[in-house]
């Protein structure tokens, strides 16, 4: 199985921002345009952007879009969407404008079967996301923490056709500690689907790390702060994986 690089842009107020283990208080701005970070990421070869609306997350509505529907429409690059999206009516805005995946995350927890609808609608369109805090699902931006298990919420999707999920341990976030590589795994292994790391990531020993499992199902990392702060490049991560 392949192994993919997705590099991060978290919008908030129209800049890219980082945030530490996912608290607004904890912010470093490192651009005011994210379709021109979206293209100097394109253009530096990544095959996917993953894009996150901070402000939709945190009040339940898309607020950044604009610039997510830019990237898709103008870029060679694939994009993800996160952030925000809690209808259907969100999910059909995306993908009716050239987005090639969007991220249901808090919706997914509060509405199970709703996820579970949409999933069997869109089909591969739809990635689960699963924001742990302490092995329990975390959801409205990080603010929340809910009693579900992530590995036990993520084999309910599973069953009902989710093919991909991306997988965040809030405590690396944002940290440049290393990624949870072992919950990555059991994950994977207990859902048998894909799974997308996120969070921790600070090296290229850290991609490399991850992507000795991607024949069980590790398929691939989002990168942000460590890119940004010139850990490696893009260029670098690609050429890795």
């Amino acid at each position: 199985m392949s192994f993919t690089i997705y590099p991060a842009i978290d919008m908030r107020a129209g800049n890219c921002v980082r945030l530490l283990q996912g608290d607004y208080d904890q912010e470093t701005v490192y651009g005011d345009s994210p379709f021109d970070m979206a293209k100097a990421f394109a253009d530096a070869g990544a095959e996917w952007i993953h894009m996150v609306d901070l402000d939709g997350a945190k009040d339940g509505k898309r607020i950044n879009d604009r610039f997510v529907v830019e990237a898709a429409q103008k870029l060679h690059a694939k994009v993800q969407i996160g952030g925000g999206i809690r209808t259907e009516e969100d999910i059909v805005h995306y993908l009716d404008r050239g987005i090639s995946r969007v991220i249901i995350g808090s919706i997914a927890v509060s509405n199970p079967e709703f996820a579970i609808e949409m999933i069997r609608k869109y089909g591969e369109k739809i990635a689960v996301g699963l924001d742990a805090k302490n092995g329990f699902v975390a959801t409205h931006g990080w603010l929340q923490t809910s009693e579900v298990k992530a590995v036990e919420l993520g084999k309910t999707f599973a069953d009902a056709g989710a093919e991909t999920f991306i997988f965040t341990d809030i405590a690396t976030d944002g940290m440049l500690s290393g990624p949870n590589v072992e919950a990555v795994c059991e994950l994977a292994a207990e859902t048998g689907k894909k799974v997308i790391a996120s969070g921790g990531v600070s090296s290229l020993a850290d991609l490399a790390a991850l992507k000795k499992y991607a024949d069980q199902g590790v398929a691939g990392a989002i990168v942000g702060k460590a890119i940004y702060e010139g850990r490696f490049s893009v260029k670098e991560a690609v050429a890795l994986c």
